[in-house]
C-alpha cells in the first residue's frame, strides 16, 4: 500500500529543509594572511637596512656632531672656566660623548661646582647646566680666606672675602672638646650654629669664634656679642634671641645658651 501523503504536502506547504548557512571555506583562506617567505626575507631586509641607517647617521654622518658646548648657572665661575676643564670634543658624534666622565672631572677639578649636569642637546649640542656651592663661613689663614658651605666642606680659597659670609675663628687648640671631637666635627658644629641664625642676625653677624663644643659666640655689627653656647637647641635660640633684641634694643650682650633662662647686658 502506497503511503499517504504527509500532512506538510497536504496543507500544501511543504518546503524542502534549509541547506546550512555555512559555507564551506576556500582552499588556502586560512593561510592568507600568513607571510611568505619572501615577505619574511623583505621585512628583514628592512629592519636591517633601518638599523644599518640609524648607526651610520649617528656615528658616521655629519647630522649628529658637537658644534656647540652651552654653560649654564655659574656666577662666581665663568662658562670659559667650566667649559676649559669639561674638554667636551667638539666635532665627535654627539652619541659618542661620555657625559659622566665629564660630570666626574668637573667636580674633581673645579670643587666650586657643586653638582652638575651634562646632557645632549640634539642635534649638535652638549648643555652643562652649574650649581655652585654658597659659602656660609670662612676659614682665614695667612691673608687668604678658605669658603666653607653648608655641608661644612672647605671648597675654594680666595684672597678677597665675599660680602655678608662671617668669618670662623677657630679657639679650640687647647680645649677638652678636641680629645672627644676632631676638628671637622668642631667646623661641622659651626656651620650647624651659622645655618639656625634668623636672616637678621646672620646678615648682622661678622665672626663665630669657637672656643669648645659648648661653648660659640656670635661678634655681630655695633660691637654686640651673642653666647650661642653649643649648637643644641637651635632653633629655641633663634627665636629667644630675636624676641630678647626686641626687648632690650639697646644691649650690648646677649646670653642664650640656656633658652629657657636668657639674658641681657650692657648698653
Amino acid at each position: 500500500m502506497a503511503a499517504g501523503p504527509t500532512t506538510a504536502e497536504q496543507s500544501g506547504t511543504g518546503k524542502r529543509p534549509a541547506p546550512s548557512d555555512r559555507q564551506p571555506r576556500p582552499e588556502g583562506a586560512r593561510g592568507r594572511f600568513r607571510p611568505t617567505g619572501l615577505r619574511l626575507a623583505l621585512i628583514a631586509v628592512g629592519v636591517l637596512l633601518l638599523a644599518g641607517g640609524t648607526v651610520w647617521a649617528l656615528y658616521g654622518s655629519t647630522w649628529f656632531r658637537v658644534e656647540r658646548v652651552k654653560t649654564s648657572g655659574t656666577e662666581v665661575l665663568t662658562p670659559a672656566q667650566v667649559e676649559a676643564v669639561a674638554a667636551v670634543p667638539v666635532g665627535a658624534p654627539l652619541v659618542t660623548v661620555d657625559t659622566e666622565a665629564i660630570e666626574a672631572r668637573l667636580r674633581e677639578k673645579l670643587p666650586r661646582i657643586g653638582s652638575v649636569d651634562v646632557f645632549r642637546s640634539w642635534p649638535h649640542g652638549i648643555g652643562l647646566k652649574v650649581t655652585e656651592r654658597k659659602p656660609v663661613l670662612l676659614l682665614e689663614k695667612r691673608g687668604s680666606f678658605t669658603e666653607v658651605d653648608s655641608a661644612a666642606v672647605p671648597f675654594a680659597t680666595v684672597t678677597t672675602p665675599p660680602r655678608g659670609v662671617p668669618r670662623l675663628v677657630l679657639d679650640a687648640a687647647a680645649s677638652p672638646s678636641l680629645r672627644r671631637f676632631d676638628a671637622d666635627r668642631l667646623l661641622a658644629e659651626a656651620v650647624r650654629v651659622r645655618s639656625e641664625l634668623p636672616d637678621a642676625i646672620a646678615k648682622d653677624t661678622r665672626v663665630v669664634r669657637l672656643s669648645s663644643y659648648d661653648s660659640v659666640t656670635l661678634e655681630l655689627t655695633r660691637d654686640r656679642t651673642v653666647f650661642w653656647g653649643s649648637a643644641e637647641h637651635g632653633p629655641a635660640k633663634a627665636r629667644v634671641l630675636t624676641a630678647l633684641m626686641k626687648a632690650t634694643p639697646k644691649a650690648g650682650h646677649f646670653d642664650v645658651s640656656a633658652p629657657s633662662a636668657p639674658a641681657s647686658s650692657g648698653s
